[in-house]
């Protein structure tokens, strides 16, 4: 075990806004922090792309910036946004602009994914349905779309991974990233024969699959750098959730419901993922909401004028739980679990003439903890008994929302000391790389702190009961028209 003179641990996380760093002592303690922006280019309606290059010069600062700060590190791990696609060539060269994870332009190719392998089959490979986020269906549009690019195709990488080839050379990925390419077998953690030779994929393309803390390679200087794990799985482990009890929830933009697996288990409608966890034989089970905290971010830009977020949440505080039939769908983007639906749309159902800004914050802050909660039952049909939740997440701010949150969860929730999950889970990865601790568990345990615990209302829990009823009939009732 090192003393508490060591060097940091450093953790980089590819977001999709901007690349974060942190640089975190063997206590756990946060020593300094980075971070660097970049663009996302939309060039149609539903596209999204970014230059690989710019991650690259982002992560550049960011571990300048942090070594200048904390000392030069001992080990460094790698996070990003998951599913995007780098094509590159012979010599590594991008031949394209990334295409992105909340990138639309792939309901085609899904349909003839699923048509080719049979929906049934596909999720018992690779523990999901074809998605268009998703990496496989991006290289079929291109085969169809772009096939003088697709044609000098040698090599692919996920976002962090080409960060990492910049960084050491390597061509590697980690499974729980990997898990979201929709090419690997899942239960057997490497990649799918049967899913690339039913999709002419060449094998060849793929990098090495590894454990998440294996170290993948070395910088110039001789650090070395862990295999990581894709945003949700590294911030799974910032927030302690590196076996199953606690599951990890997150109230960011999208909301994210996320429950360690002892083994392999999918849905078999595939409405929620099921991936590798960042925990070497261990799995995860995930529902994602598109819209969480962004569901409030829109109230506010639409009707909360230039009220600030304390003001609102005081405001739908006056209001009681229901606020008097007032129900909104948080579907502004489409949805992801529990129904796959990309034309689904929001909705507030109960308006009256009683209804002020309050009770339609209200409305928002309960639509989302239902959505969050359609997750949830869709876990506990896997298998899935948490104690409790780990609430992180910019949405993690609101007392009210998270006593909202618990009541209609019916779980405590506890809020975790560094909210940069999936940076901090990335460097308690690359820890484990440099030897400083034997495993993830011990990185864990060492390091996870928490800040508070929220309790579930006991009255708003009996109300939230029939009101979630109620949420679940509105999706199929409006869907028609």
């Amino acid at each position: 075990m090192a003393h508490s003179f060591s060097p940091p641990l450093v953790g980089i996380d590819v977001g999709t806004t901007g690349v974060k760093g942190l640089a975190v002592g063997v206590d756990g303690e946060v020593m300094a922090r980075a971070q660097a922006t970049y663009s996302l280019s939309t060039p149609r309606p539903g596209w999204a792309e970014q230059d690989p290059e710019n991650w690259w010069q982002a992560c550049e600062r960011v571990l300048d910036e942090l070594r200048r700060a904390a000392g030069a590190p001992a080990g460094i791990g790698l996070s990003g946004q998951m599913h995007g696609l780098v094509p590159l060539d012979r010599a590594d060269r991008v031949l394209r602009p990334a295409i992105l994870w909340n990138d639309q332009r792939t309901a085609a190719e899904c349909r003839e994914i699923e048509a080719t392998i049979g929906l049934e089959r596909l999720i018992s490979l690779t523990g999901n349905r074809a998605l268009p986020g998703f990496t496989a269906p991006k290289l079929l549009w291109l085969r169809r779309h772009e096939p003088d690019v697709y044609g000098q195709i040698a090599r692919i990488a996920l976002p962090k991974d080409y960060v990492r080839l910049r960084l050491c050379g390597e061509h590697a990925t980690d499974v729980s990233d990997a898990s979201g390419t929709l090419l690997l077998d899942v239960a057997q953690r490497r990649w799918s024969q049967e899913v690339l030779e039913a999709l002419a994929l060449d094998p060849e393309w793929l990098p090495g699959v590894l454990e998440s803390p294996v170290a993948s390679g070395h910088t110039a200087d001789g650090v070395p750098v862990a295999a990581g794990a894709g945003d949700q799985a590294a911030g799974a482990l910032g927030a302690g959730v590196d076996r199953p009890g606690p599951v990890s929830v997150v109230l960011g933009t999208s909301g994210v419901v996320f429950a360690a697996l002892e083994c392999f288990a999918a849905d078999s409608q595939g409405r929620v993922h099921a991936f590798c966890h960042a925990v070497p034989g261990a799995w995860h089970g995930m529902g994602v909401m598109l819209s969480a905290a962004g569901s409030l971010r829109w109230l506010r830009t639409a009707v909360g004028g230039e009220a600030s977020y304390d003001e609102l949440t005081a405001e739908a505080a006056r209001w009681g739980p229901g606020a008097e039939g007032l129900i909104f769908l948080p579907y502004l983007a489409g949805e992801r679990t529990p129904h796959a639906d990309p034309d689904a749309r929001g909705a507030f159902v109960g308006l009256e003439l009683r209804h002020d800004r309050g009770a339609l914050v209200r409305a928002v802050l309960e639509g989302v903890a239902f959505g969050l909660w359609d997750s949830l039952d869709l876990l506990a049909q896997l298998g899935v008994r948490p104690e409790l939740g780990r609430v992180s997440g910019g949405g993690a701010a609101s007392e009210l929302w998270l006593q909202i949150v618990a009541s209609v969860l019916e779980l405590p929730l506890e809020r975790v000391a560094v909210d940069e999950g999936a940076a901090f889970g990335a460097a308690l990865l690359g820890g484990v790389a440099a030897g400083v601790w034997s495993d993830v568990h011990e990185a864990v345990a060492a390091t996870v702190k928490l800040q508070g615990r929220i309790e579930p209302v006991p009255e708003w829990v009996e109300a939230y009961a029939g009101q979630r009823e109620r949420f679940k009939a509105l999706y199929p009732a409006l869907r028609s028209i």
